[in-house]
């Protein structure tokens, strides 16, 4: 057997979305994120793929789209994810991300207290949920390090009454307009976590606790719904970046998720090689699961599986990255297709609209 590795934490999450130009200008001129890359989607050339993440597009950094044009909005439930987010680093960068939103006419709920971070959340053009989160306080806040995510917490009663407090909640934002991100709003780390739905906790954490050797580091309840259990996984000592989280909702309570415009086709976790993506996909396979043979994405290597309610869940080695087909300097500047489509790029031109893609420049990021 190859040699197996831990799971390095998240590669990337993609997207649909309805309309090329309308988010590539969202996540670089209003979320300030790189565009690291224009192709196609390779499982059908005649729509795009695009990239977007932090500079040079670290795995864990990256938000990708597949174009489908004019297509219907989705909606959420169980076999989909719920919403991903974003790191900022502390709560002033937060406060400030909510009024540089706000003044672009972008509605924003929060900040909310989730008692492990703070955050905020919006909607992207399709209507997507995204979240900004805080660093900190982290995991140890209410257990320690050694013991974290092996007993139910409850959440606070105080932080539940205060993230109800509507009133206190819309006045709390930056007092001057954000004209530019600046250098603590930076979205640069990448994302903190992505949230899916799960109709059995339990069986969900067999998948990734259990066959996916991630550590839960805490067990608790939805904030919006303490009814309903949320838990948490992560690699390593659960850092964001590194984390999945999973919303229970009850069959029959919660309708499946619809793909669609706004909905995440499915997410990646990082593995550090081909070598120990081969061992995962052996594991995988002798623990029941379909998988598909190793896909090569040209800026890394892909296995895709489903959790226990049929969200696809992929393995995508670490490099070799963005800059294997052009420099770094240019990235995402023109139409990239993988050797095999070369022969026909005149024919997928034709039929992909034309979009503008932004310079990257350093000093866009005001200090």
């Amino acid at each position: 057997m190859s040699s197996l590795t831990p799971i390095q934490g998240l590669h990337h999450i993609t997207i649909v979305c309805a309309n090329a130009q309308r988010t590539i200008d969202f996540y670089t001129h209003i979320l300030g994120l790189r565009f690291v890359k224009k192709t196609v989607n390779f499982d059908d050339p005649s729509s795009y793929h695009l990239y977007f993440g932090d500079e040079i597009g670290h795995p864990g950094s990256v938000v990708t789209f597949f174009v489908w044009p004019g297509a219907a909005k989705g909606h959420p439930g169980i076999g989909g994810t719920h919403h991903f987010a974003l790191i900022v680093q502390d709560y002033d960068g937060l406060l400030k991300w909510k009024r540089r939103l706000n003044d672009l006419s972008i509605a924003v709920d929060g900040p909310l207290d989730r008692h492990y971070f703070k955050s905020i959340y919006f909607n992207d053009p399709d209507g997507t949920i995204v979240e900004i989160a805080t660093m900190g306080p982290g995991w140890t806040i209410d257990e320690s390090a050694d013991t974290f995510g092996t007993t139910f917490r409850e959440p606070p009663a105080k932080m539940l009454v205060s993230n109800r407090d509507e009133q206190r909640i819309h006045a709390e934002t930056w007092p001057e307009p954000v004209a530019h991100i600046s250098s603590d709003m930076a979205l640069k780390q990448g994302m903190h976590h992505i949230t899916a739905i799960s109709s059995d906790i339990e069986r969900t954490h067999e998948f990734f606790g259990g066959l996916l050797g991630l550590r839960r580091v805490k067990m608790t309840s939805n904030f919006d719904d303490p009814t309903s259990a949320h838990w948490y996984w992560g690699a390593g000592e659960g850092r964001p970046g590194t984390i999945i989280t999973y919303f229970e909702r009850k069959p029959g309570k919660e309708v499946r998720v619809h793909m669609g415009a706004g909905q995440t086709h499915h997410y990646a976790f990082a593995v550090s090689d081909e070598e120990s993506q081969l061992a995962w996909r052996e594991k995988l396979v002798t623990g029941g699961l379909r998988v598909t043979p190793v896909l090569n994405r040209i800026y890394f290597k892909s296995i895709y599986t489903t959790d226990p309610d049929g969200h696809i869940v992929e393995l995508a080695t670490a490099g070799p990255g963005f800059a294997i087909d052009e420099p770094m300097a240019t990235l995402g500047q023109r139409l990239m297709l993988p050797p095999w489509l070369e022969a026909s790029r005149s024919e997928i031109e034709s039929v992909l609209p034309p979009v503008t893609v932004p310079a990257w420049h350093n000093e866009e990021i005001k200090s």
